[in-house]
């Protein structure tokens, strides 16, 4: 019998705050998904420039530039069309800055793993 192979989603997730990003890698490939880290938005770039990721995680504000930015970045460097930002504001106005970036969702901190999961099943369905 022939085993059928399953692909891992690939995810960027993009995170200066240490603690955050190893806890949030961590349950994103306990949770099947390939992830790769960058905690700036020079390393994000780097990354994109060597692979193709399904989904950008970007923390908005990074010591190095916006997540928004990057995201624009991301998109036409055709890395990934699909993105979710994470803020620690989340009023109509950072949620349609976000959306007009071109992310598809938008959390605000501090994030709950099962709210990042659901938003990761909604943006890329498996």
């Amino acid at each position: 019998m022939q085993q059928q192979q399953t692909t891992r989603a690939r995810i960027l997730l993009v995170e200066d705050h240490n603690d955050t990003a190893r806890v949030l890698s961590r349950l994103l490939d306990l949770s099947g998904y390939a992830v790769d880290c960058a905690d700036t938005f020079n390393k994000a770039l780097r990354l994109c420039s060597e692979k193709e990721f399904d989904l950008l995680i970007s923390d908005v504000g990074l010591p190095d530039g916006s997540g928004y930015d990057l995201m624009r970045e991301v998109l036409n460097r055709r890395c990934t069309s699909k993105g979710i930002a994470v803020s620690g504001f989340g009023t109509e106005q950072d949620i349609a800055e976000s959306r007009q970036a071109g992310f598809s969702e938008h959390l605000v901190k501090p994030v709950d793993f099962d709210s990042l999961h659901q938003a990761i099943k909604r943006v890329i369905p498996s």
